[in-house]
């Protein structure tokens, strides 16, 4: 399966971005997968965002976004949304959704945990 994220741009301080993330190729159901979204800054490691559960009933923030960011899907469209609200210069990075390697477990916060890593895409906050 191949993840294509989009929606980024640079956008001033306390506005609101959504993240898209659509899945494709031969078998792009993700429907048994949790799913996640991670943040790459430069210089720094990649960091988990959000995740969600295969069923869409259980979710799991950061920290640093909880509150202001809400992580939804939409399996008949094989599509994981991720809306983020009063964006923070700190909130710049790549942005990447990605595929839990294993369902069976509670939502993961580890990249290693992850496969299927998306292109990224890029969110700029200007104060």
């Amino acid at each position: 399966v191949q993840l294509q994220a989009s929606g980024g741009g640079e956008v001033q301080v306390g506005e609101s971005l959504k993240l898209s993330c659509v899945a494709s190729g031969r078998r792009p159901h993700i429907s048994s997968y949790h799913m996640g979204w991670f943040r790459q800054a430069p210089g720094k490691e990649r960091e988990f965002v959000a995740g969600i559960s295969w069923r869409g009933n259980t979710t799991s923030y950061a920290d640093s976004v909880k509150g202001r960011s809400t992580i939804s899907r939409d399996n008949a469209k094989n599509t994981v949304t991720l809306q983020m609200h009063n964006l923070k210069p700190e909130d710049t990075a790549v942005y990447y959704c990605a595929m839990q390697r294993r369902s069976t477990i509670a939502i993961a916060k580890s990249p290693n945990e992850y496969r299927s890593w998306g292109n990224g895409t890029q969110v700029t906050v200007s104060s």
